[in-house]
């Protein structure tokens, strides 16, 4: 049974990650011990919120050292929400740039949308050769809450629209990440998450 680790830095939606990593077979420890989050097999950072805020709880649990380490290492990191966000250079909100986890290029922006946030089931456009989308059909619906997102990167991009194109999920060496909520996607996100796992 792979050991995967939800990262505890005081934000995002903790309980429902473990569950839905639960469902698919992890055996999975919520923690902000860096050791554990160095040691699992697979780390999941999660996060809801305002990205400098995600930050500062990062940096409390020396997040930004586990994470390097790990990516060094080649060692599977899913970021989902926010915590997708925070792994790329930087972030900008109200009008304040912060400093990213700096693992994935890119910067994460405010949508340009007429209704914000961008809140619901929305589809997606996977990436030729993703992974983390195998088996799943074209029209498949994924659970979305976030008025800021990413434009361009590099990797495996999946995109998606709301107001404009913007990236809901990159996959880069060991690095994953959904802008979308697996865990609150139903037996979508239950299938990516599986998914996951098997590159763990």
């Amino acid at each position: 049974m792979k050991r995967v680790v939800v990262l505890d830095y005081g934000s995002g939606n903790l309980r429902s990650a473990q569950r839905a990593l639960e469902r698919v077979g992890a055996d999975v420890k919520v923690t902000a011990d860096p050791s554990a989050a160095a040691g699992a097999d697979g780390l999941v950072v999660p996060g809801v919120g305002a990205f400098a805020a995600c930050m500062a709880g990062l940096s409390e649990v020396d997040a930004k050292r586990v994470v390097d380490e790990r990516v060094a290492a080649d060692r599977p990191v899913l970021g989902i929400c926010v915590g997708m966000q925070v792994l790329f250079d930087r972030g900008i909100e109200h009008g304040v740039e912060s400093e990213g986890l700096g693992v994935l290029p890119g910067r994460v922006e405010r949508l340009a949308a007429p209704i914000l946030p961008h809140m619901g089931w929305n589809t997606v456009s996977a990436a030729e050769g993703s992974r983390l989308f195998a088996g799943l059909d074209a029209d498949t619906r994924f659970y979305f809450v976030h008025s800021y997102a990413v434009h361009d990167t590099e990797g495996l991009v999946t995109s998606a629209e709301h107001g404009e194109p913007f990236v809901a999920a990159v996959e880069r060496g060991p690095v994953s990440a959904t802008q979308f909520h697996p865990e609150k996607s139903g037996d979508a996100g239950a299938a990516l998450l599986e998914n996951w796992l098997q590159t763990v």
